[in-house]
């Protein structure tokens, strides 16, 4: 059996003027992890646009297309193709999740929230010729699951070919968050067995890895085990947490003790009104610095994420959270436009209030204003949303940010993490072009392992022990 699995990109990420790194951060894991499901007499191709030119030209007897909500009528466009030739087109993935209808209409079989029972189960019936039109998870397990198919992995086109998910989903329920949707009908948080996501990360060569699961700390017996069994395996590792997680007392260390160097962090707005209105509960009657205070001190890097747009947000918003990441001394900040999904709980509220303004897809991607803001024009938010990112990357306030920190070292880390993602893209550009970013890579490490130094303070190691002066500022 002739198998393709195609992740379909952006049109900006196959642009022949620009490319941006964050598509050639990670590759595609769900679809070389549906792989593993395959017989080893089976022929499969996987094809990640976001790196490389798709070949259309071919006929395999099954197309598996994942589909999220930006990149669904590349998706559709490509599922036509193969089903004009007779192949047999399969979709998934989220946005097919949340608009079943929708994607039905381009393909013969459409998959309903994780794959891990329902893949195995449409192989079968393939195989014996009776393949049902609608597969639906209801069984949410990740044991017995087979090896990861890294092999089809291009691993020389992206930066952090070492991508891992050792959890499903998240705890909690914000209602801007595709999750709930897509784990509806069955848990909406589970793990693996701690030995075996460890077997799974001693497959992985290098040293660094990226942990791409939602919320690392959402179980923390399981955490607590997996920290405990990578401690000694020479790992530098990112991850996501929330803010109550990162508070808790013991957890972050161990995590920092095993390697954890960078973790994106959720802040999503200083309102707390914002927060009550999105179900943030996990924010509310949290103390932020004291999150970031702790994170710092264990040696760890903060990618600070934001949104834009909720209805307490005025137009001093986009200034004002700025200014307070340079000044909490967040290395690298992340933003984002409010965007209400499909099947979120805020779609469904934009759409009573009659505020969404079209269904373009394309636009659907935290940078189009695509309902009617509150207290914000659609284009007051699009503007600042653009000036927030030049703003927190301009030189004078990278050297702010990195001016918080205690010790030259520490001073040189933030400024070049910084400094490297967003002062540098004509760099990655060219690399990408070159298909040369995993040469990029021992660059990143070094970055992350502290230039070269241990950087935690609470038992992991030792610190540069020059001290360095706090700037109020640099011009």
């Amino acid at each position: 059996m002739r198998v393709k699995m195609i992740l379909p990109a952006l049109t900006e990420a196959t642009s022949p003027l620009f490319r941006p790194i964050k598509y050639s951060l990670f590759p595609p894991l769900g679809l070389a992890t549906l792989a593993g499901y395959l017989r080893d007499d089976d022929e499969v191709d996987l094809q990640d646009e976001h790196v490389e030119i798709l070949k259309t030209d071919d006929e395999p007897d099954i197309v598996v297309i994942q589909v999220y909500i930006t990149s669904a009528y590349r998706a559709y466009k490509l599922a036509d193709h193969y089903r004009q030739k007779g192949c047999y087109v399969c979709l998934g993935g989220l946005h097919v999740t949340s608009l079943p209808e929708e994607a039905a209409v381009h393909a013969d079989s459409i998959f309903l929230g994780p794959g891990e029972d329902i893949w195995p189960q449409f192989l079968k019936d393939y195989r014996e010729g009776h393949p049902q039109a609608r597969y639906v998870s209801k069984v949410r397990t990740l044991k017995r699951l087979p090896p990861i198919r890294r092999d089809l992995i291009k691993r020389h086109l992206y930066l952090v070919p070492n991508s891992i998910v050792v959890t499903r989903g998240c705890p909690h329920h914000c209602d801007f968050c595709y999750k709930d949707a897509f784990f509806q009908g069955g848990r909406s948080f589970y793990t693996q067995k701690v030995d075996d996501a460890l077997a799974e990360i001693d497959r992985l060569p290098g040293k660094h890895l990226y942990f791409l699961d939602d919320h690392i700390f959402g179980d923390s017996r399981f955490a607590r085990e997996l920290f405990q069994g990578m401690r000694g395996m020479g790992r530098l590792w990112q991850a996501a947490a929330t803010v109550n997680s990162l508070l808790k007392s013991g957890m972050l260390e161990l995590a920092a003790e095993a390697g954890l160097r960078s973790i994106f962090v959720g802040f999503e707005s200083l309102s707390v009104a914002n927060l009550q209105d999105h179900a943030k509960v996990q924010n509310l009657n949290r103390d932020y610095q004291a999150a970031i205070r702790r994170v710092h001190d264990a040696g760890v890097m903060v990618n600070g994420s934001f949104v834009f747009g909720m209805d307490d947000d005025d137009a001093s918003v986009f200034s004002r959270t700025v200014d307070w990441a340079v000044e909490s001394g967040i290395e690298t900040s992340t933003y984002h436009i409010l965007t209400p999904y499909p099947a979120t709980g805020l779609y469904q509220r934009m759409e009573a209030e009659g505020r969404l303004l079209h269904s373009n897809w394309d636009l659907y991607d935290t940078r189009h204003t695509v309902f009617q803001p509150k207290l914000l024009t659609g284009e007051q938010l699009e503007t600042g949303y653009w000036q927030a990112y030049r703003r927190f990357y301009t030189w004078r306030n990278i050297f702010k940010g990195a001016s918080t920190k205690p010790t030259w070292l520490r001073f040189a880390r933030h400024a070049a993490y910084s400094a490297g993602w967003k002062k540098f893209e004509g760099l990655w550009n060219l690399a990408i072009r070159l298909k040369q970013v995993g040469q990029m890579r021992p660059l990143l490490e070094n970055i992350l392992s502290g230039l070269g130094r241990v950087q935690p303070q609470t038992g992991v190691g030792s610190d540069d022990s020059v001290e360095l002066p706090v700037l109020s500022s640099v011009d």
